[in-house]
């Protein structure tokens, strides 16, 4: 009986090396697309927060209206780089994107002062923008003469990113699915070596918490050490990515991947448990014969 337990302690021993090698490659394919994933955010959010939205200043507003406007909305929560352009920093921002010819037409600058300034990618919507130019309306009436942003740009962004969030969640539905269904055939495999160790311990008396206490134990360390591995690979594969790409540099979310690497050290360790957990159930409540 004892060289039974030897034996098929041996036997697990390759089983749970190739069950971490396993998990660890399910875990890193499910890291990269959720890697994939943070980008297309990051980079739907770089592309809102890029588009300038400009409140055109009437005329004969105040100085000391105009510079209270400008402290509002850069107190908004939302609201970034606000600048005021005034009427000579606006043909010198002329003058550098287009020609100057307009000179021998005109003897006085036709450009109108404005607020220019950008807001953050959640507020980035037309009814939002809509809203806020109501609100500075409302709040500063008479000084506003246009509230403008480019609505078919906003309205292309909004569409882009929600149809790619849209088949990035199919995706992700498909490949948690794959993940539970691959780590749980692998974990079955590694645990199918250990069936008669499990019965013989059943059978001298073993309580099935005493006999799965250590191998749940085990369970949990082959997870994290699956995790382990699938985040060190994902991070390396970032850095190789990054550097044939620099593009994605400006996409690089420290937080994301914080967030990213929990989850899968989340998901290693609680299939990995499940999984044993249920094998070492199946082959207690076997008869002996059926495990041949």
């Amino acid at each position: 009986m004892a060289q039974l337990g030897k034996a098929s302690s041996k036997k697990s021993k390759p089983s749970y090396a190739y069950a971490i090698i396993g998990i660890a490659l399910v875990l890193f394919l499910f890291g990269i697309v959720g890697w994939f994933f943070l980008n297309l955010r990051k980079t739907g959010d770089y592309f809102k927060e890029n588009i300038q939205v400009h409140a055109y200043l009437n005329r004969d507003a105040s100085k000391k209206k105009v510079d209270s406007l400008v402290q509002y909305i850069s107190a908004l929560p939302y609201a970034n780089r606000v600048e005021y352009v005034t009427k000579e920093i606006a043909i010198q921002k002329w003058n550098t994107e287009n020609d100057t010819t307009w000179k021998q037409f005109l003897n006085n600058n036709p450009l109108p002062e404005s607020i220019d300034f950008y807001v953050k990618a959640n507020y980035v919507q037309q009814d939002s923008l809509n809203n806020l130019s109501t609100n500075l309306q409302t709040n500063y009436p008479g000084v506003i003469a246009e509230f403008q942003f480019p609505t078919e740009t906003v309205t292309k962004i909004s569409i882009y990113v929600k149809t790619a969030g849209i088949i990035f969640l199919i995706m992700a539905i498909l490949l948690t699915i794959l993940v539970v269904f691959s780590i749980d055939n692998t974990i079955r495999l590694a645990m199918y070596s250990n069936r008669f160790l499990i019965k013989t311990m059943q059978m001298v008396g073993a309580t099935r918490g005493f006999i799965a206490k250590p191998i749940n134990q085990r369970a949990v360390l082959n997870g994290l050490i699956a995790s382990g591995i699938a985040i060190v690979a994902i991070w390396f594969a970032i850095i190789i990515i990054e550097g044939l790409i620099p593009n994605f540099r400006l996409l690089h979310d420290n937080k994301g991947l914080i967030l990213l690497f929990l989850s899968i050290i989340v998901v290693g360790i609680t299939i990995s448990l499940a999984s044993t957990y249920r094998a070492v159930i199946k082959y207690l409540k076997m008869k002996l014969d059926d495990l041949y």
